[in-house]
């Protein structure tokens, strides 16, 4: 049971006294959250990241199970397990609630986050290190988060003035500005509570809220009820009481207590996709460029751990909902109006990996639909098509093979429900098999066709399962320039799991990606970029990229302006970052240098990533911000703090204060130079 002491006991085990595994769990989940209030965004964020931390030492305490461990250890672990237990309930509001009530109790929740940081340190000094056998580098991590701990502390976060005057405008009875538009557009901005499926979700939060009261004055929760019906009014929603019946969609009144982002609901029928595609307004894009941008897009908002956003030519439905809007003869897109350049809808990949990943991390079931004929020809007629197909991938005779192969990899590429049904039907192992047969053309369709069922949540475990990691590793060494471009994007795919990141790491497959990012031709780089991106979420995978050289690699991108991806190199450094080997290698003076000509220089994406990697060199070493203010840093920042993304600012404004802070830095000598 948990909290049992003996005087000798076990870390851990298979039951469900499982600490570690419990903690692990937590921070997990907390990793999970993606849709934290503005209000506490960035105290979330990092508070999210110095939990990650621990994960070594857990990983150690589990590798060391066996060992007996005294009374006294477990009482330590039990109180860190508390500890992370409210910080994830903490966090867990953060997301989730109400984002007026955390607005206007922002000073409250601040008092929540010190709290929790208290009893994280406590519990982490009380920790007999040396007893548990724990590592010294480990020991080092754990001191690196208990520091950032104790600096968080400290801080005052710099508070949004404008915000808490609107704030206490619209809330005061006497002031007669109380109903001005102006202030509640702002107000409604600054909350991200301008659309219609933001305002029902915090209607959900508000009424929880409500019915909760969490110690929550009668009168507050009238004023939060009073300003969202504001709001509502203000986006030409129908009025009604936030507190009669529910305003959700089918899902949600399935799930009241689990906010679904709104990033995932169709516009149309405000329901969570399971086929989201997109239709194409203003200009003509082909769907390979909008796949790779996607990609890259949902590998840069893991970084920044922001809302998704998606570009303004490319809006994304359920396709159920846009066929049927298309089929009643409209010709414009449903959400803005403008004429479709054509009635083509392309799978949205990246975002349906996202909405996948998030139910997995919530335990959310996607509603099940059914697999329904396309227009060229019956369901009956598709089943018997791929069932002879994959009858044909077991031929003696290669010509046939390759035919099938070819005609299975156009199939998954064009229809989800198509992937479901070559694996029904048993096309994935004689696939994996394929992999290894003696001609690179064939290996390159048979990669190919296995990137395509990939897609496929089910399929990813299948793929993984039947041993096809080891074959497209292969393939990525030694296949031709195309086979090994797929190769990457394949182990991208698969390395949305977490158990196939392990896989991945562990049968070698960093190096060989690192070679493509260095030597590939420019899409095989740009593939080997994702996939060492999505790899090196796991920590252990961290250590192996910076070993295969992936440091000195990113550097080369950053300085080739002519490939175009600064913007990956910056995202994957990020990662690294917080490695301490990857500390070392980043810091060197060409690195600091390379930075510091980016934020001059550089688009608002690439000073933000910029800036984000300086501040996290920084703040493990504040050598590094010596060297960049010899290279001119501090008018930069200045400059960035000005005109910045709101994420670039903030940033900035952070590493400002550390200089501040950083007593060795002499600040007399000519910072501009």
């Amino acid at each position: 049971m948990e909290g049992e002491t003996g005087e000798k006991g076990s870390v851990c085990g298979s039951s469900e006294g499982d600490v570690i595994g419990e903690m692990m769990e937590v921070i997990e989940n907390v990793g999970s959250y993606v849709g934290f209030r503005r209000t506490q965004r960035k105290e979330s964020l990092n508070l999210v990241r110095r939990l990650k931390l621990l994960v070594p030492l857990l990983e150690e305490l589990r590798e060391l199970g066996t060992a007996a461990v005294s009374g006294e250890a477990l009482g330590c672990l039990a109180r860190l397990k508390k500890a992370l237990v409210s910080a994830k309930k903490l966090l867990k509001n953060c997301n989730y609630g109400s984002k007026i009530y955390l607005a206007h109790e922002s000073e409250a929740v601040a008092v929540r986050f010190h709290a929790v940081y208290d009893k994280l340190n406590q519990a982490l000094d009380d920790l007999p290190y040396n007893d548990l056998g724990i590592s010294d580098e480990v020991k080092e991590q754990v001191e690196l988060m208990r520091m950032q701990l104790k600096r968080a502390k400290r801080r005052t976060e710099t508070q949004d003035i404008e915000l808490a005057m609107d704030l206490m405008v619209v809330f005061s009875k006497t002031d007669d500005r109380n109903a001005d538009t102006a202030i509640l557009e702002r107000l409604a901005s600054k909350l991200e509570l301008r659309t219609v499926a933001d305002l029902k979700v915090e209607t959900v939060a508000v009424r929880k809220l409500v019915k909760e009261r969490a110690g929550l004055s009668a009168e507050a929760s009238q004023q939060i009820v009073e300003l969202l019906g504001k709001f509502k009014k203000l986006a030409g929603m129908e009025e009604s009481s936030v507190l009669d019946g529910p305003v959700l969609s089918r899902n949600l009144q399935k799930c009241p207590s689990l906010v679904i982002p709104h990033e995932f609901l169709c516009p149309i029928s405000l329901e969570i996709m399971t086929d989201p595609v997109i239709v194409a307004t203003g200009q003509v894009i082909s769907y390979e460029l909008y796949e790779s941008f996607c990609i890259i897009l949902a590998m840069l908002s893991t970084v920044i751990q922001s809302d998704i956003v998606f570009p303004g030519i490319l809006k994304t439905y359920e396709r159920e909902s846009i066929q049927k809007w298309l089929d009643s003869d409209h010709h414009t897109c449903p959400k803005t109006g403008q004429t479709l350049v054509h009635l083509s809808l392309a799978p949205n990949y990246a975002l349906r990996n996202l909405i996948l990943q998030w139910c997995e991390k919530n335990q959310f079931e996607l509603p099940r639909k059914d697999i329904k004929a396309g227009s060229n020809g019956s369901s009956i007629q598709v089943k018997q098509k791929i069932s002879s197909l994959v009858q044909n991938l077991s031929s003696s005779q290669p010509d046939v093979q390759r035919k099938a192969i070819m005609k299975i990899r156009m199939l998954a590429k064009e229809n989800p429900d198509n992937r479901i049904r070559i694996a029904n039907r048993g096309g994935i192992p004689p696939l994996v098999q394929l992999l290894s047969y003696p001609d690179s053309k064939l290996q390159e369709h048979t990669v190919t066709a296995l990137l395509n069922l990939s897609i496929d949540e089910a399929n990813k475990r299948l793929i993984a399962r039947e041993g096809a990691i080891p074959a497209i590793i292969e393939i990525l060494q030694n296949g031709t320039d195309e086979a090994r471009e797929n190769s990457a994007a394949a182990l991208f795919s698969l390395s949305m799991l977490d158990e196939n990141k392990v896989m991945i790491g562990s049968l070698n497959g960093i190096p060989p990606l690192v070679n493509l990012l260095q030597n590939g031709t420019t899409r095989g780089k740009k593939d080997a970029a994702t996939a060492l991106f999505n790899l090196s979420l796991n920590q252990s995978n961290k250590s192996r990229a910076i070993k295969a050289g992936i440091i000195p690699a990113l550097l080369h991108l950053l300085e080739d302006k002519n490939l175009g991806m600064i913007d990956e190199a910056l995202s994957i450094l990020l990662l690294l970052v917080s490695h301490p080997e990857g500390q070392t290698e980043i810091g060197r003076l060409s690195f600091i240098v390379t930075l510091v000509e980016i934020m001059k220089d550089g688009t608002p994406k690439n000073k933000e990533c910029a800036t984000s990697v300086l501040l996290e060199l920084g703040l493990n070493n504040s050598s590094f911000i010596l060297a960049a203010l010899q290279y001119g840093v501090y008018d930069h920042l200045v400059e960035i703090m000005r005109c910045g993304t709101n994420r670039a600012q903030r940033k900035a404004n952070c590493l400002l204060q550390h200089m501040c802070k950083c007593e060795h830095i002499p600040w007399n000598f000519n910072v501009g130079a």
